[in-house]
């Protein structure tokens, strides 16, 4: 482990969890996985390992048998898996959204009854918001769901579900109309309803289908669906929270988990880059001396290792920050930005030094060379980010004249 990227602070428990995640990776995944990327596999025993070490329950409360560990632990812990494959902190992320949704705003029953079968693995979550036709705006989502008798029939096309196949859960956004008058503000009349259905393709139960992945430049190995409701019924009790209209407010929550998710994500790939550019640097010769001792490589890794160092920090801090209950919208936009922007330069950079053999399928830089792009649009765009950033910053700094 180099001096890259170290967090102070943190408790002997913390160091244990990172040693053993870090170990896991090393030896479980990074052997394994461009191989298992090039033929776009599921990770399932990679998954397991996962399970077995109970990181699916890592963030759920100790109380239904989970570490109950802060959202810090959890996103060092991305930031690991994200250095060995971030496919595989793609499968783990979306269900920690799930499960700080449920123990966020969860009824004690949801919670009862989803939480314990989530922090063992038995569950796996996946959430859904996006649409076709949507791109960021998620205000404007058309999918609905309308009251009957004792449930809600859901109707619509949701698109972008990391996990849609393998998960047993979703948590989906819709628009629901029922008790807010004409002319409510179209966020407030959206509703989080918790989806159960059998992992799989095709139609996964009446009114629900679950098309085949979507096949995509780089994230390969974790499945990425649409999802399609036609009058799926859903019970009342399965309204997250027990209350409709509260969904948009209860998905940016989960939103800010998964930013800085992302911010880790790309701190874990361009670590990667970075070792990768540092390896390869040294074992290359030109001129009669490996390319390490030529200024221009050497400005290159000046470079990527400050890049590394810069978005780790922003990122610890935009999980301190939620940890310690404060809003953190902003420091987690700024985080996922940095991190996703500065990525893609390290990443760059680690290619550029691999010179040709950067292209060549043999070389790990390749798989991450199309992995980064991601990170760019993933939970928000940078263009999205940036007006979040700006807009938070004028309320903070707004002008007294």
């Amino acid at each position: 482990m180099g001096r890259l990227a170290q967090t102070d602070s943190l408790t002997d428990v913390q160091r244990e969890i990172l040693s053993t995640v870090r170990d896991f990776v090393d030896k479980e995944i990074l052997p394994v996985a461009t191989e298992l990327e090039h033929r776009d596999e599921y990770p399932a025993r990679i998954v397991e390992g996962l399970t077995e070490l109970g990181l699916f329950g890592l963030m759920i409360p100790e109380e239904y048998g989970g570490l109950g560990e802060s959202l810090l632990t959890y996103a060092l812990c991305v930031e690991e898996l994200s250095r060995g494959w971030m496919s595989v902190s793609g499968i783990v992320n979306t269900h920690f959204i799930v499960a700080y949704l449920l123990k966020q705003h969860g009824t004690d029953e949801q919670k009862d009854y989803f939480l314990p079968r989530m922090a063992a693995g038995e569950i796996r979550g996946a959430f859904s918001m996006s649409e076709p036709a949507l791109g960021s705006d998620v205000s404007a989502i058309t999918s609905k769901g309308v009251r009957d008798g004792d449930g809600y029939l859901l109707t619509g096309q949701k698109m972008w579900l990391t996990n849609g196949g393998s998960s047993s859960l979703v948590a989906v956004l819709c628009r629901t109309d029922e008790g807010h008058p004409e002319g409510t503000a179209r966020h407030k009349s959206m509703t989080t309803f918790l989806v159960e259905k059998e992992p799989g393709f095709g139609e996964v139960k009446p009114g629900l289908t679950i098309p085949g992945k979507i096949e995509k430049m780089g994230y390969k190995g974790v499945d990425t669906t649409e999802l399609i409701m036609d009058g799926l019924r859903v019970p009342a009790d399965r309204v997250l929270g027990g209350a409709t209209g509260r969904g948009f407010y209860q998905m940016m929550d989960g939103v800010e988990v998964g930013r800085v998710n992302v911010a880790a994500r790309g701190c874990g790939v361009a670590q990667r880059a970075f070792e990768l550019g540092a390896s390869y640097a040294q074992q290359r010769h030109t001129f009669g001396k490996p390319i390490a001792e030529h200024q221009a490589i050497q400005f290159k890794l000046a470079d990527m290792g400050t890049k590394v160092e810069a978005a780790h920090a922003m990122m610890v801090n935009a999980a301190r920050k939620k940890d310690s209950g404060q809003r953190n919208d902003l420091e987690a936009g700024m985080a996922k930005y940095l991190a996703s922007e500065y990525c893609k330069e390290v990443v760059e950079d680690a290619f550029r030094i691999h010179g040709g053999y950067g292209f060549s399928k043999e070389y790990e830089i390749e798989r991450l060379y199309r992995e980064a792009p991601m990170l760019l649009i993933g939970e928000g765009t940078a263009e999205i980010q940036k007006m979040i950033i700006g807009r938070r910053l004028l309320e903070e700094y707004r002008f007294q004249g």
